[in-house]
């Protein structure tokens, strides 16, 4: 197997809007935690603090999904440079790796929205009670 410089190029545009994506996540749940803190200072809820520990996990792997991006397009640039010096094999392997890492973060990131799906659904439980009634 071949394997050109350019295609490990073409990992850049993508990986460059998923890791803005990350962040976009990681700053507005940042936003959330903060004014959820506020809120539980003021009134000790117990459904405030439990809300908090959510959101936390969640910014864990929102970091994790960031760091494998960042893996990966680092993996990438790097067997760019093996295939640039001839190294066909290892830039083989290393470009694999990068797909790895890229599936990794996906795969996070997927796990990240079943969670936040399921916080939705239960912060909405209490209202879809009432219309059921």
């Amino acid at each position: 197997m071949i394997l050109q410089i350019e295609t490990p190029a073409l990992l850049f545009g993508a990986t460059s809007l998923i890791l803005l994506a990350y962040t976009n996540r990681f700053l507005t749940i940042a936003t959330i935690v903060r004014g959820l803190k506020k809120t539980y200072k003021e009134k000790e809820n117990n459904l405030i603090l439990l809300e908090i520990k959510n959101l936390n996990v969640r910014l864990t792997l929102i970091r994790n999904m960031q760091m494998a991006g960042v893996l990966s397009l680092f993996l990438s640039v790097f067997a760019m440079l093996l295939l640039f010096l001839q190294q066909q094999a290892a830039g083989i392997y290393l470009f694999g790796l990068s797909l790895l890492g890229l599936l990794i973060s996906l795969a996070l990131s997927f796990w990240e929205i079943c969670i936040s799906v399921n916080a939705l659904r239960l912060h909405l439980s209490d209202l879809v009670q009432k219309e059921t009634l």
